[in-house]
């Protein structure tokens, strides 16, 4: 039973367990003030009645030696009576005179009792009446008992209650950080109202607010070192490619060449990496049929082997009994049954620099053909490859981490840029692997409506 109410009370939140605790402690507290009350007022009563029930018996026995009998007003005088408890009567004839105390029959009273001569002379007095009256005392201070811990059970609710709401800001505000937004504050500024107190509740959002503010200048000290790298980089870049144009056809020239290609892309990366991390990019929407707007892009990226094939799902009219291997996720009004261009708002030419970081992604760690399909409003880019590691499915694309060895050697800027730039023009990435091998990439975009007077076949802009 112990056990089964430590796990009930484990189950509740801290507010339910303050109240909980404090109401069954003012319980306690009340119930044991209640016993001592209780029987304080008993001893007060019995001892009333004894002395009453003695008082009476000296009246009685100096009635009875002046004239042999006792009064008959006075109710329960009697000599021998038969219903004088054997306790009382042993020690009346022992010589002592004694009282005897009823208070747990039906009939509550009070005997007193002495010797006079070889017989027993006896009192008895009803306690009705005060019997009563303790029930009485006893069912106010019941009344009162509950009422104190009615009323600390709600001051423990509205304590508690606070309480519990700082503690669950203070959670919320950590989840926030905990998810990249590091200009989350617990009070700062803190709203009207809310107290300034230095208990542990306070203690603990200073503790986080200093936590944030701390890896906040840290991120940003990280972003200004990597802005200031690239910027640092064009000149001398600019300079090495120059140079490297201007030396003579051969093997090493060709190295050469295309080491400082690959430099100059990197360096323009992270120069892309830091504006995003700024939060200074501005996308410039607009209302685009999007299967012609990806079918433009695959076509401008100049992919003459074969190895990217573009379908637009859309246009061929199959979004029921679809076989894609992205077919398994759940169904959505951007892909209920289409059979011509979907229209949606975006950025050309950022949504360009997404698929193309995504193919050249699968490309470089897919194993060969890259399959780019449209279906409804979104964009499934998937290879046939080794697949996404784990770790960047739960976490993320992180910057020079490309994963997992098998998928090869590379920075880890493509991923990263092609979700950011997902975030600038509104639109979402899913990373996933198929079931049969290989990783899928999904672009979901926002629908628009068709721009009025747009032709049937209008290319995108």
């Amino acid at each position: 039973m112990a056990r089964g109410a430590r796990a009930t009370l484990n189950g509740l939140g801290l507010r339910w367990k303050i109240t909980a605790l404090l109401a069954a402690g003012c319980a306690v507290v009340a119930v044991a003030i209640g016993v001592l009350i209780h029987y304080a007022r008993l001893d007060q009563v019995s001892d009333n009645a004894r002395a009453g029930a003695v008082a009476q018996l000296v009246r009685v026995r100096q009635l009875y030696e002046l004239t042999g009998q006792v009064d008959q007003d006075d109710m329960g005088a009697a000599v021998d009576s038969p219903d004088l408890p054997k306790p009382l009567r042993d020690a009346a004839l022992a010589g002592q005179r004694t009282t005897y105390l009823d208070m747990g029959s039906g009939d509550p009273c009070v005997w007193a009792a002495r010797p006079v001569g070889d017989q027993v002379l006896s009192v008895r007095e009803s306690l009705r009446e005060q019997a009563d009256e303790m029930a009485e005392f006893d069912q106010q201070l019941i009344v009162s008992g509950a009422g104190v811990v009615g009323l600390a059970a709600l001051g423990g609710a509205g304590l508690s209650s606070r309480l519990s709401r700082e503690l669950r800001t203070a959670a919320a505000t950590a989840r926030r950080i905990s998810q990249g937004d590091l200009d989350a504050r617990i009070d700062h500024p803190r709203p009207p109202g809310v107290r300034h107190g230095k208990d542990e509740v306070a203690e603990l959002a200073t503790a986080v607010d200093t936590m944030a503010a701390s890896l906040q200048q840290r991120l940003e000290a990280e972003q200004r070192f990597t802005a200031d790298v690239a910027h640092e980089l064009r000149t001398p870049l600019t300079g090495l490619h120059t140079a490297a144009e201007l030396l003579p056809p051969s093997r090493p020239t060709e190295l050469v060449r295309d080491r400082v290609h690959a430099l100059r892309t990197l360096t323009e990366d992270l120069l892309e990496v830091a504006r995003l991390d700024a939060e200074v990019e501005k996308p410039d929407l607009d209302v685009h049929p999007l299967g012609r707007l990806v079918e433009g892009i695959v076509q401008r990226a100049g992919y003459d082997d074969g190895t990217v094939r573009f379908t637009d799902r859309n246009a061929e009219g199959r979004a029921d009994g679809d076989t894609d291997r992205d077919a398994g996720r759940s169904g959505s009004a951007e892909d209920a049954g289409n059979t011509e261009d979907v229209f949606v708002r975006t950025d050309a030419r950022r949504l360009e620099r997404i698929l193309a970081n995504l193919v050249a992604n699968a490309r470089k760690h897919g194993g060969g053909s890259v399959d780019v399909r449209v279906r409804g409003a979104r964009v499934t880019v998937a290879d046939h490859g080794p697949g996404f590691p784990e770790h960047l499915l739960e976490d993320g694309p992180q910057r020079f981490q490309t994963g997992a060895r098998e998928r090869g050697q590379g920075t880890g800027l493509g991923l990263t840029i092609a979700l950011g730039q997902a975030q600038v023009i509104g639109a979402r990435v899913d990373l996933s692997n198929a079931e049969d091998g290989g990783a899928v990439a999904v672009v979901h975009l926002p629908m628009a409506r068709p721009p009025r007077g747009a032709p049937a076949d209008s290319e995108a802009a």
